[in-house]
């Protein structure tokens, strides 16, 4: 069995590989021969980079972003400008943005804002108002009491409870992952997953088919269906139809019967409760809520699903306390939310500036990746002068050796403008946690570069005054002595190793 899922994978990454590599070759060879045989050709495409080159400076994207792509033209002005047409053409797009637009707004009563809460939180917490408002009145993601969290760190941590809490579903289980692979950790979850869906349990799966092309079969969602249980994959990648693969599902969400949710950066793979050693120790963390707070993570999910479904279904009618209410009571503040990449909101990008800019002690933070834009280059320099402690663990063993390299392109500025940056050094920092003042936290999907900012579909919870928020600030301390702070000392490099850097730098948006 094994050596024919292997077979199978193999089979078909070989097969989309030749499809690429072909798409690539008939797109040098039309353009070549377009512009040797022809003038007019050459010409064309001219025009073409140049009217693209004023759409790209024109367009509400990110700085860097536009400025790689109109380099890019401007370095190679006679296919420049159709390579662009190329790589951000998806018919797909289109259609999927307007379902999932669609499914947002009419699920928009299925979360109803919270007055009451909002208010307590001015009169305790002001200076994270700002962040709440936002994320309640403009992008509709309600602030909850009556919620309990439990931070999970590492994936160790993680395993035994998501097992347990499975283990009590009634009526659904629903599971929203960038990526599954085949293992001990896997098999343990399906094990569960099996057994519910046979005693009549709605079990749910989506995954990302970029986060799964190489650790699941191209028959996987035959091989649920037949075990009952229902799975979608996300944007599946078809490189003859769809050119661009960037948008991709970066989100880490379970429900269970919408009372019970976890999210964070653990995927569901070995590696992730170090099973499998990659890169070393591999550090990660995800939070669960029981209470109300984890009805809005069970809609992220539903949207996501009912955009690809033709199946007609009520968000509502998964709400877990019509009958009764929630019968768990807590001080403390929950905001779960998410981002995604077609609405240009930059949801996970504009909640870290406004908890950069509330904070009045410290802010901490872990994340894999850290390739940022100016605008949070200077907000996080600008604490660090202000008299802030500002400290930034990143892994020093590295899943991605050119993005590992152009996450160290940054340490110079934040080193020179005051912030402390550590790398992990006992392995892979994959953990994304962020703590202001000890008094309110981050944990989510969401990393610190173009494409979890920009990019991909995201989620994260928000917290302030739970015992969790305690937890993350006392686990991000022990991240940090475990790790190796980058001295300034260190950051003298050759001049042809930071031209490199440089150069990686500047194409790091378009990874």
């Amino acid at each position: 069995m094994r050596k024919q899922w292997f077979q199978s994978l193999l089979m078909r990454r070989a097969v989309i590989i030749l499809i690429l590599l072909i798409e690539i070759a008939s797109f040098i060879f039309l353009i070549a021969a377009g512009t040797l045989y022809s003038d007019i050709a050459s010409v064309l495409f001219r025009v073409i980079s140049v009217i693209v080159a004023l759409y790209v400076v024109s367009k509400n994207d990110k700085g860097g972003y536009r400025l790689i792509w109109v380099f890019l033209i401007l370095m190679f002005p006679v296919f420049g400008g159709v390579l662009y047409v190329f790589l951000n053409t998806q018919m797909t797009t289109a259609y999927y943005a307007k379902n999932l637009q669609k499914t947002v707004e009419d699920s928009a009563e299925d979360l109803p804002e919270s007055v009451e809460v909002r208010d307590e939180i001015e009169e305790e917490f002001p200076e994270y108002l700002r962040n709440v408002d936002y994320l309640q009145n403009t992008m509709h993601f309600p602030v909850y009491k009556n919620t309990t969290t439990q931070y999970l760190s590492p994936g160790e941590r993680f395993w035994p409870i998501f097992l347990e809490k499975l283990r009590l579903a009634e009526n659904y289980i629903f599971l929203e992952y960038f990526t599954i692979g085949e293992g001990v950790f896997w098999d343990s979850i399906l094990e569960i997953l099996k057994e519910k869906a046979k005693s009549g349990v709605d079990v749910r799966l989506m995954y990302d088919d970029m986060g799964c092309f190489l650790s699941l079969p191209s028959d996987f969602p035959e091989q649920m269906k037949a075990l009952g249980i229902k799975c979608q994959i996300f944007n599946p990648f078809r490189p003859f139809f769809t050119t661009i693969q960037n948008n991709r599902n970066h989100r880490k969400i379970a429900s269970i019967d919408g009372k019970i949710a976890f999210c964070g950066g653990l995927n569901l793979a070995d590696e992730y409760v170090n099973e499998k050693e990659r890169f070393g120790y591999w550090k990660d963390s995800a939070v669960m809520l029981e209470g109300e707070g984890a009805w809005s993570l069970t809609v992220f999910v539903l949207q996501v699903w009912m955009s690809f479904s033709t199946e007609e279904e009520k968000i509502s009618d998964f709400y877990p306390w019509k009958d009764e209410p929630c019968p768990i009571h807590n001080d403390g503040f929950v905001q779960p939310y998410c981002d995604t990449p077609i609405d240009r909101e930059y949801v996970g990008e504009n909640v870290y500036m406004n908890m950069i800019t509330a904070a009045k002690k410290s802010i901490y933070i872990s994340t894999p990746y850290l390739i940022l834009d100016e605008n949070m280059i200077s907000a996080l320099c600008l604490a660090a002068k202000s008299g802030l402690d500002v400290r930034i663990v990143a892994p020093s063993k590295y899943d991605k050796w050119m993005i590992h390299q152009a996450t160290r392109s940054y340490y110079r500025d934040l080193v020179r403008g005051g912030v402390h940056v550590y790398e992990y050094t006992p392995g892979f920092m994959h953990s994304k946690t962020v703590v202001i003042d000890d008094r309110a936290a981050i944990v989510g999907s969401v990393n610190w570069d173009y494409r979890s900012l920009y990019l991909h579909f995201e989620s994260a919870v928000w917290m302030c005054n739970t015992d969790t928020v305690h937890e993350v600030t006392q686990d991000l301390l022990k991240s940090f002595e475990e790790s190796d702070e980058v001295l300034p000392e260190e950051l003298n490099y050759h001049k042809a190793w930071s031209l490199f850097r440089l150069v990686l730098r500047l194409i790091s948006p378009i990874f």
